[in-house]
């Protein structure tokens, strides 16, 4: 029996298991950080214990640690959450040597899935079909290449020990091979401390399905139906959903035998995840078997109405499976949508903060928010970004995705940047709507969901439809604010414009900045009874505002028409939100002037804090526009700086493995032309 359980992991999975455990009347113990000191799931927990500094191989990757921590602390069993320690087999072993239940696989699984090499060897004596590809030892670039080169471009290069897209890279011609190696070794070698690498075809227009699997110690093993992951940036999943739309029962049934034949290969014990991809003709292929409980999950519960933690944890016990194949029921439709700490348009970089202000949907039967954090805590650079998973059901696909982009809409976050009007963009294309997914559906319609934000889309029109029709109401709450400020005597950037006099006939204009644009707002006080109200003018058009200010929710009324909104005030920027808004926007002086730059192209700031990987030219050396000059890494992804135009680097600033802040200039450039060294 499991009466205190350790769960050795952090943020929204710790959060997850110890809701289920309090359910089943276990104790908890948390392990925390530096940085997670006061983080929710340490608040949620009945016991936490500290490990470390912020870095996870510090703390949560301490596994001697963790299980010296639970001996002490009487824990009868150890949930590892994912990623972590959740698909370690020295770490497994270490809880089996120390009599201490490890809520997982055994490690001979673990091992046996954890090389994709071993894994692809494995499955072919299975007969569990295979995309075709090489999986061999020799790991040189000539034997690689010569691999790509057989099967024919395009390949995808991957890391053996990776997972969550780390070390992988689409390699679409001969020439690009020698590169992408590489990069990829880099970046495997930094995340899994392993850059052994696999060749595989790539399929251009695939899906990503992956079957629940659960297996037992009596031998018993069934499929929880399927997800599909197929929309995805750099590898990683953005929305899910269950079941797949457009699947047949046959070719679901087909599937889910396979994944069992897999799991059966390695003895599986608990709860599992086989990853296939799809093709257009229903044929399917192994890729990767996940040894842990999947970040995904929620979606196979809302549709199956099964708790999978709790699933485990009687697995763990060693019981038998709750429910055989027939008993379990596949009802309705499931979206999973994750919220992260990103920058859509700045190739999906983490993006690190205070979360000033933090709303939800409101939860219920249809509608789940599993998250780590609150209000006013820190997206750390030491850890993953995601924020949250908002997760939907409905009778059918289109009610549950209906649902989704209503609860996008009520998801207000300021203080970071965040990806949810991507997930918004994503989840009414029409090609989503008609359920048409492959795993390069952003890439297809990359124009259509970035052009919304893009410099391209705001230059003709400050603007554009959605910022016109907030510019009242952005004028309206600078007006408001800037009335409280005073009453307060508190000095703030509202102070600054123009002369005012209150109860006068007295007109002022209002500059706003918004999307990169200043847009002029007449202004005329009015007063109605006790009541301030204001006459604006935009352009061409007028509008009677008036309004109040309660904590964080501004009341406007705007010709008429009564809406309310949340807003944020991070350091003198503005974001208004509501189901259809999501508009930034800051108070300036109208006689701002230019700031002119003529090297306004080059850019050779940190993007976020993060660590130099390498130096990719020499100093002094002649470089063209559009050459990578230098990789940095920030939460386990890559970015490189690259050159704006031709020139050369003068000096850098960092050597690599020196750790930079967001924003520190990282070289000189010079555009003149250099001798080579």
């Amino acid at each position: 029996m499991i009466n205190k359980l350790l769960i050795a992991n952090r943020g929204e999975i710790a959060c997850r298991v110890i809701k289920t455990a309090n359910a089943q009347g276990i104790k908890t113990i948390a392990v925390y950080s530096d940085a997670d000191k006061n983080a929710l799931h340490v608040q949620m927990a009945d016991e936490a214990v500290y490990l470390g500094p912020s870095p996870s191989k510090k703390s949560y990757l301490r596994g001697e640690l963790i299980i010296e921590k639970a001996k002490e602390l009487g824990v009868d069993a150890i949930h590892p959450g994912y990623g972590f320690l959740s698909e370690n087999a020295e770490f497994a072993n270490l809880c089996a040597k120390n009599n201490i239940i490890f809520v997982g696989p055994p490690a001979s699984a673990i091992e046996a899935m954890g090389s994709k090499s071993a894994a692809k060897h494995i499955m072919e004596k299975a007969g569990v079909p295979l995309v075709p590809g090489y999986h061999g030892d020799d790991q040189s670039e000539a034997v690689l290449k010569g691999a790509a080169d057989e099967m024919g471009y395009p390949v995808l290069l991957k890391a053996a020990a990776g997972g969550g897209g780390k070390g992988m890279r689409q390699v679409w011609s001969e020439k690009e091979f020698s590169q992408a190696l590489n990069a990829a070794k880099r970046e495997s070698m930094a995340s899994f401390g392993d850059d052994h690498m696999l060749v595989e075809k790539y399929l251009t227009r695939p899906r990503h399905v992956e079957i629940q699997v659960f297996c037992d110690t009596h031998g018993n093993g069934v499929y929880l139906f399927e997800r599909d992951c197929s929309v995805q940036r750099r590898h990683q999943k953005i929305i899910e959903e269950a079941p797949a739309p457009n699947m047949s029962q046959s070719v679901r049934e087909k599937m889910g035998e396979a994944a069992i034949l897999a799991a059966k290969a390695i003895n599986y014990v608990g709860a599992g995840t086989v990853e296939f991809l799809l093709d257009e003709d229903d044929s399917f292929y192994f890729m990767e078997m996940n040894t842990r409980l999947q970040v995904e999950h929620p979606v196979t519960e809302m549709i199956t109405r099964e708790d999978l933690v709790h699933w485990q944890l009687t697995i763990a016990e060693g019981k038998p499976l709750p429910k055989q194949q027939n008993e379990l029921t596949l009802t309705g439709h499931a979206f999973e949508a994750r919220i992260y700490a990103e920058d859509p348009n700045n190739e999906f970089l983490p993006s690190t903060g205070t979360l000033r202000l933090l709303r939800t949907p409101k939860e219920n039967d249809v509608v789940r928010v599993d998250t780590g954090v609150v209000e006013g805590d820190e997206v750390s650079v030491f850890y993953d970004p995601m924020i949250a998973k908002l997760v939907v059901w409905g009778e059918n696909r289109e009610i549950a995705l209906k649902r989704l982009i209503s609860a996008l809409g009520d998801y207000y976050i300021d203080g970071v940047s965040t990806n949810i009007d991507f997930l918004k963009r994503v989840a009414t294309h029409p090609a989503f709507v008609a359920a048409e997914l492959t795993t390069t559906f952003v890439e297809k319609h990359h124009d259509s969901l970035f052009s919304a934000t893009s410099e391209d889309a705001a230059s003709d029109d400050a603007a554009s439809d959605d910022t016109q029709v907030n510019i009242p109401v952005m004028a309206l709450l600078s007006l408001l604010n800037r009335k409280v400020s005073r009453s307060d005597k508190t000095p703030s950037v509202w102070s600054t414009v123009g002369a005012w006099r209150a109860n006068a006939n007295h007109t002022e204009i209002l500059t706003l900045l918004c999307n990169q644009e200043e847009v002029h707002v007449g202004v005329k006080h009015q007063r109605h009874g006790t009541e301030d109200a204001w006459e604006l003018s935009v352009g061409d058009n007028s509008y009677n505002v008036k309004g109040k200010l309660v904590d964080s929710a501004l009341h406007a009324t705007i010709n008429g028409y009564k809406s309310t909104f949340t807003y944020s005030d991070n350091d003198g920027v503005f974001t208004l939100f509501n189901k259809d808004t999501h508009a930034k926007f800051s108070l300036i002086s109208a006689s701002l002037g230019d700031d002119n730059d003529d090297n306004g192209d080059a850019n050779f700031s940190a993007p976020m804090n993060g660590t130099i990987v390498a130096h990719l030219v020499e100093k002094g050396v002649l470089v063209k526009k559009g050459e990578p000059i230098l990789v940095m890494e920030a939460m386990k992804m890559e970015h490189s700086i690259i050159a704006p135009h031709d020139g050369a680097v003068e000096e850098f600033f960092f050597n690599p493995g020196e750790l930079v802040d967001g924003g520190a200039t990282l070289l000189a450039f010079s555009t003149k032309e250099a001798a080579e060294v």
